[in-house]
């Protein structure tokens, strides 16, 4: 192939390493309104009054807005396809303050210097209520998040505000307890995993105008930006023919900016003064204010033979969507449903979960949004299981292991068309050297090394209910324009969809110009989230571009008189095979201006009633001293089945990077509450992520298989990435230590205090 399956350029490349990209607020009026809101310090109270006489009267004050000023219809912030399953449970500005952190007036001004003065002069008096922050005790607890009658929930997904359940709901196949009950050995144990921040490179951004059609046009850093409509319109409480959304560049998203963070201030701002508005977040808000990975409890009990054969799996998952029930319902189902799985001898398997409010920060879509939580509870169990049958945990793992063709039935009862899983513990462990090192190295120093492993899936968009779209245009001088309603985040998607057009029309990727996304030129797109982009976008891309061949032969044939039957295209030309007569791009898109009939322009939709996992094998060495408890990372390997890897460079990185981030996850980032719900990491100066130097050295590697579904046999790769690194660096740590870790981050100090305990 000329265009899929090479290391293309991206096309912005240029543009960000000479730092040229234009982002959101490169591009704003600077004379705009500045929005900022004053947060509530408490964690559950009422919010009595707000004097703000004195703060109005500060110079360059535009308004300063209360709940009493703001529409009194919910909406949830969530980016996902209508009828969301999160609940209606958010106002612009409500009375009843949920976390610390949470909206209580809205001030705007001229300058930033103006609304910092009137935010420490506005005066509120609290009624401050009993919070309540363990998610443990959440269910049915008397102290309840959502007590209003407004609250509402659109889909059937086991939610009761009067029970404090933002979802909940239970799955399985076959006799799980009869099953377990016959088994050689159960292993049954609690993980834990902490809620963490995306932590992106740019903070949630957005700029609000009226145009000369007295329509809101925002301009926001979001990856969502038809979602972000509608939410504004409900929000709002005006048509979604008045607003415009469109994005700039991204500066990193990873799920934060699938929610509508930002948004809703500086819109409501605008709409009600007609004046711009912007809103930047700065990195304490980022860090407290946003929409960080849910924290959840995975109980796991598996169930299996002195063999290794495992019989059996059953999960039930605790997830806190804090204050608020953005993306609560659809992370948790990934929890069970992309870690059972993975295991495709199951005699039975019983998923369970619930999904509760609690008093603080609101949770949100995350890179891997629930596999990550899931995959570290399950394969943490496998691993615990292989240790006490005193078996490899990868010849356990190759012994139950999903394979090619298979149904799985904790999968919605899917098929596995392209599964590569097999090799690519195969060769992981042929990269690491497992078999000389497996399970650990006394260094003699008071260091050990060890290794450990992980398995991972995850999907290609969400089946039956995304929308990938795209419009393909030829223009006069022979070159093509794609129009896209996916975002690019920094993720490449404008190149790999560049490349599949090429592809298609057998031209250079040079020769596609993207455009996206915006809500009144792009077609409509799910958006860019739940690894979508390239499995339901792409198809929809190479069905627009066949068809667009099909139009450019229609249109070649007439300029040479004969049939579209008698003609062929090579990319540069249309050819007469029955003449040998010829006519080049460039007069074939000149002529469509001149008297012409057929539009040489296609829009396509695409959507899936399947999604394809993409599987991954990632495999960790590590040096643990014993006297400290650091963790040193030497190497992690990682091998991943994607389908057909559309660009080998753009895939590679984005493993790399996910790998990293789950390092973080792993070792270094922990959110921790006060007893008053004040979260303590409130900037990257407390809370740690890891740097290239703290993530040791990281391979990565393809096995292809070829997804009949997906365009070119591709399928997802922008999430998996993350889902082994907690349950491998684990498994690595008990082969040092002896003990086993089953809450994140396993950090020195906990290391150290368990060992001084030996």
């Amino acid at each position: 192939m000329r265009a899929v399956s090479q290391p293309v350029r991206k096309k912005d490349a240029m543009a960000l390493v000479t730092g040229k990209p234009v982002y959101m607020d490169d591009l704003v009026n600077e004379n705009c309104l500045i929005v900022k809101v004053l947060r509530s310090p408490h964690a559950n109270a009422i919010v009595e009054s707000v004097q703000k006489v004195a703060a109005e009267k500060v110079p360059g004050i535009e308004a300063i807005y209360t709940w009493e000023d703001v529409p009194q219809q919910r909406f949830t912030m969530a980016g996902q396809t209508y009828p969301e399953p999160s609940p209606y449970d958010r106002l612009i500005l409500d009375r009843h303050v949920r976390y610390v952190g949470d909206p209580v007036a809205i001030v705007a001004g001229d300058s930033e210097k103006a609304v910092d003065k009137a935010l420490k002069i506005l005066k509120v008096k609290y009624q401050v209520l009993e919070p309540l922050l363990d998610f443990r005790k959440a269910k049915d607890n008397e102290i309840l998040i959502h007590p209003e009658e407004t609250w509402k929930s659109l889909c059937p997904v086991g939610a009761d505000n009067k029970r404090n359940l933002c979802a909940s709901g239970e799955s399985g196949d076959g006799d799980i307890d009869a099953v377990l009950e016959d088994c050689d050995i159960v292993v049954e144990h609690t993980y834990h995993t902490k809620a963490c921040q995306q932590a992106m490179m740019e903070t949630f951004r957005t700029y609000c105008s009226i145009d000369a059609y007295g329509r809101l046009n925002v301009l926001s850093s979001t990856q969502i930006v038809f979602h972000v409509r509608r939410i504004l319109s409900n929000a709002l409480g005006i048509p979604k023919s008045k607003i415009r959304v469109s994005k700039p560049r991204i500066g990193g998203g990873f799920g934060a900016k699938q929610s509508v963070v930002a948004e809703v201030f500086p819109a409501f701002v605008t709409w009600k003064t007609g004046k711009p508005s912007k809103m930047i977040f700065t990195r304490r808000e980022s860090q407290t204010a946003s929409s960080p990975r849910h924290e959840m409890e995975v109980s796991v009990r598996v169930g299996a033979m002195k063999d290794g054969r495992i019989r059996g799996i059953d999960v039930y998952t605790l997830s806190n969507t804090g204050a608020y029930g953005e993306h609560g319902p659809t992370t948790v189902g990934l929890s069970g449903h992309k870690s059972i799985p993975l295991y495709g001898s199951l005699e039975a398997h019983r998923f369970r979960y619930d999904v509760v409010y609690t008093n603080v920060m609101s949770a949100g879509a995350y890179r891997g949004y629930g596999a990550t939580q899931g995959i570290f509870a399950v394969e943490s169990a496998v691993n615990e299981l292989a240790a006490k049958l005193n078996i490899d945990p990868v010849v356990i793992r190759e012994r139950n292991m999903v394979r090619e063709g298979q149904i799985m039935p904790a999968y919605y009862g899917e098929q596995t068309n392209s599964c590569a899983l097999d090799r690519c513990v195969e060769r992981a462990k042929q990269m690491i050297g497992w078999d000389k090192k497996y399970p650990c190295r006394d260094m003699g120093n008071g260091k050990v090394r060890s290794v450990g492993m992980a398995m991972a899936m995850q999907g290609s968009g969400i089946s039956g209910v995304d929308v990938g779209s795209a419009t393909i245009k030829m223009n006069e001088e022979g070159y093509y324009t794609l129009v896209i309603g996916a975002a690019d985040m920094g993720t490449g998607c404008d190149t790999i969809l560049s490349q599949m057009a090429a592809e298609c029309l057998d031209c250079p990727v040079d020769a596609i110009t993207v455009f996206g996304a915006d809500t009144d030129a792009s077609p409509y797109d799910s958006g860019s989230y739940a690894s979508s982009t390239t499995y339901v976008t792409g198809k929809a891309v190479e069905k627009a571009c066949a068809k667009l061949k099909e139009k450019i032969l229609e249109k070649g044939a007439e300029l040479l008189k004969c049939s579209p039957q008698e003609t062929e295209f090579d990319g540069e030309k249309v050819l007469c095979t029955a003449t040998g007569e010829s006519v080049d791009l460039k007069t074939i898109g000149t002529s469509a201006m001149n008297g012409n009939h057929t539009a040489l322009e296609v829009t396509e939709t695409n959507s899936s009633p399947v999604s394809p996992p993409p599987f991954m094998c990632g495999m960790v060495e590590i040096e643990l001293d014993k006297e400290t408890g650091h963790v040193e990372l030497l190497d992690y390997v990682a091998v991943v089945d994607c389908g057909t890897v559309v660009n080998p460079n753009l895939a590679r990185v984005q493993t790399e990077g996910g790998i990293a981030q789950g390092i973080g996850m792993a070792l270094y980032e922990n959110i921790q509450y006060s007893d008053r719900g004040h979260l303590f990491e409130n900037s990257l100066m407390q809370y740690k992520i890891p740097t290239r130097l703290d993530t040791g050295k990281i391979r990565v590697e393809f096995e292809s298989s070829y997804e009949p579904t997906g365009p070119f046999g591709a399928k997802s790769i922008g999430e998996i990435v993350i889902n082994t690194p907690s349950p491998a660096i684990a498994q690595a740590v008990y082969n040092a230590t002896g003990h086993w870790f089953r809450e994140l981050p396993i950090t020195p100090e906990k290391i150290a205090m368990v060992l001084a305990d030996d």
